[in-house]
């Protein structure tokens, strides 16, 4: 088994079926609210109405969280292959296939399987999971990876030209994936390299700063100019409230879009460990006790600074979630690969990753026979499915992301006042909690559909 487990052939094969698991997933879960179905009904609306520079939240109403990167890459699929939830997905999963090829050649040349950085990239659960994810960051993740990668590549006596180059477009499309962040989690890892290696000669004749930042304002700059043109105050919102009031001030005001993620300080340190397991412990159980001699090696330096300094970064933030440790799988995967044949028990930390991945099958499996999903999922889709096409869809008071996504935009927010007026032709969505506050006399005026745990769909009764 051991011999077997070093051989190609297996690192092969797993990741391939991790990839068909993944993109089953993809294509047999709902969107759920409120991220995944936002950025999915975005990218709708934009491939419906071909308006390719302002990202809308809904019709007319522009979105200005982010940049459009992912959004764009949704919406071309959208365009391309219909409008479903593996279609939306299927950016995410791409980006996440270009990742693993991009990493296989370092294990080559230590005379390892092309595989085994994909292998341990898809047992990671952050990067297994934004496979399939509707966001930001996976696009982002894409972005900070080429930047590191091509920077290490051009800084080599070997390297080859497009690699300086790739830096900048790295640099570029990031500022389009999810803005200034991209700078932020990129330039200071790649000075301190410097600093600590001596290199800023060789940085110098090696990297066209001036034609690359030129690189960088092409890519990025016309669509930031076009968007504040047509929807100003875009820039003040999205730099200045999305950058930095949203770092310092965990319950900054004025979000427009989501709601105040207040945390712990340093609770990025426990998403990295818990989002990682096993192969992160697996690295500190090697590092530590050899710490003196790896740090002999410029390229382990260099991964151990790609993948400390995003979770010491946001340290001192509040506002954060568990996807902001995205960009440092891929450090994480080749550092496992640069200690591969110093760590003894590989049989068990294989099999001990691929737990994680067999364990969603089962779970869903015996979710979806229990009908858990469609109970217990934070999405309105099985409800509007429930419809016939005929209902003019509502949702009172507040209408979810969810519910625009499946409903093709189409369904409108209903005032309380006027559940008495429904024609039988139309349905509407009602929450347990808003149901629960309703007087006797529009209750009896109501027929339930389809229910789940939060929520129900009605028609007036004929």
């Amino acid at each position: 088994m051991k011999n077997y487990l070093n051989k190609s052939i297996f690192f092969k094969y797993a990741v391939f079926a991790l990839l068909i698991i993944r993109a089953f997933f993809n294509a047999v879960i709902p969107l759920m609210d409120k991220t995944e179905a936002r950025y999915s009904e975005i990218a709708r609306i934009m491939s419906e109405t071909n308006n390719w520079i302002t990202p809308q939240i809904d019709y007319g109403v522009p979105f200005w969280a982010k940049p459009p990167l992912s959004t764009w890459l949704s919406a071309l699929s959208f365009s391309a292959f219909g409008v479903t939830e593996f279609t939306a997905r299927l950016p995410s999963l791409l980006l996440s296939i270009a990742l693993l090829f991009l990493t296989g050649k370092y294990a080559t040349r230590k005379n390892l399987p092309f595989y085994l950085p994909a292998f341990i990239l898809l047992t990671l659960p952050e990067f297994f999971l934004h496979a399939g994810v509707v966001s930001t960051d996976t696009a982002l993740t894409f972005c900070v990876s080429l930047v590191m990668l091509s920077f290490w590549e051009a800084m080599q006596a070997n390297g080859k030209w497009y690699w300086k180059y790739l830096i900048f477009i790295g640099l570029g499309f990031g500022l389009l994936a999810k803005g200034p962040i991209i700078g932020i989690l990129t330039v200071p890892p790649l000075i301190l390299w410097l600093i600590i290696n001596k290199k800023w000669t060789l940085f110098f004749n090696r990297i066209p700063l001036v034609s690359g930042t030129l690189i960088v304002l092409l890519i990025a700059a016309p669509w930031y100019y076009l968007a504040e043109k047509e929807t100003e105050g875009f820039i003040d919102y999205f730099i200045v409230g999305e950058h930095f009031k949203r770092f310092f001030d965990s319950s900054w005001k004025g979000d427009k879009y989501g709601f105040p993620k207040s945390q712990v300080l340093g609770m990025i340190w426990v998403f990295l460990f818990l989002f990682t397991l096993p192969w992160l412990q697996a690295l500190l159980v090697k590092l530590w006790p050899n710490k003196k001699n790896i740090l002999q090696d410029k390229w382990v330096v260099f991964l151990l600074l790609w993948l400390l300094w995003t979770p010491l970064f946001f340290t001192v933030s509040k506002s954060l979630i568990h996807p902001y440790i995205m960009p440092v799988m891929i450090p994480i995967a080749l550092l496992v690969v640069s200690l591969w044949q110093n760590i003894k028990q590989k049989k068990g930390l294989i099999i001990g990753s691929i737990v994680l991945p067999l364990l969603t099958v089962v779970v869903f499996i015996y979710s979806s026979y229990h009908n858990y999903i469609q109970k217990y999922a934070n999405t309105d889709k099985y409800l509007i499915e429930s419809l016939n096409e005929q209902y003019k869809l509502y949702h009172l008071k507040n209408k979810s992301y969810s519910s625009q996504f499946y409903s093709k935009g189409k369904i409108e927010i209903l005032p309380q006042k006027k559940l008495l007026y429904l024609k039988p032709t139309s349905a509407v969505i009602i929450t347990h909690k808003d149901y629960q506050k309703l007087n006797d006399t529009i209750k009896n005026q109501l027929t339930l559909f389809q229910k789940n745990r939060k929520k129900g769909v009605y028609h007036t009764k004929q």
